[in-house]
């Protein structure tokens, strides 16, 4: 990992963004020994309006806690890649619901169906914890094992074997396509499953 990495999850509120920037923080921080800032930002509507969560990790102490240049952008949605995609970092990967997501920039685009995946895990609601897994796995900007404690650690009592399933699910589908099938510069999003 580099000294400083950024993540920036963006999407609608209701989506579990500014949960999962919290658990992406906790594994990073609290189980990892990494350095960690999480910030977020949200619209005032209880669910629909913008949603943005942002986590800087690092090996060093952290100077600024907000992502300037984001090495992934996590999208659930079609607005976030409108406001978000223009800051990504030259070579930055952009990750998006390939089904809620259906023009993205040219770059480095993986489109997984993380919604999809978490409806026929029986909750739509698991999406974010299915993207985490697809990202973690991407990206190891966390470790699994230090992902999964953290998940565990703030999701509802009882949906713990439904979280664990949805993070397997993330981690299953990026492993399908690896990151050699997002395409560099042809502007088309590649999606796998």
């Amino acid at each position: 990992m580099a000294e400083r990495f950024e993540i920036r999850l963006a999407g609608s509120g209701g989506q579990g963004l500014i949960l999962a920037g919290i658990i992406l923080a906790e594994a990073a921080g609290v189980y990892d020994g990494k350095f960690v800032c999480q910030t977020q930002s949200y619209g005032p509507e209880a669910r629909g309006g913008a949603s943005k969560a942002e986590v800087v990790i690092s090996d060093a102490p952290i100077d600024y806690p907000k992502a300037i240049r984001p090495d992934v952008l996590l999208a659930l949605n079609q607005k976030s890649i409108e406001t978000f995609s223009s800051d990504l970092k030259p070579g930055g990967l952009l990750l998006v619901d390939a089904d809620l997501v259906k023009e993205a920039p040219a770059g480095r685009v993986l489109a997984l169906p993380f919604t999809r995946i978490a409806r026929e895990l029986g909750r739509a609601m698991a999406a974010n914890i299915v993207a985490l897994g697809a990202l973690i796995q991407l990206t190891g900007a966390v470790s699994l094992d230090s992902l999964t404690a953290a998940v565990l650690a703030r999701v509802p009592k009882g949906t713990e074997d439904l979280n664990k399933k949805a993070l397997a699910a993330g981690v299953a589908a990026a492993k399908a396509c690896g990151t050699e099938s997002a395409p560099e510069e042809s502007g088309e999003k590649t999606e796998a499953m």
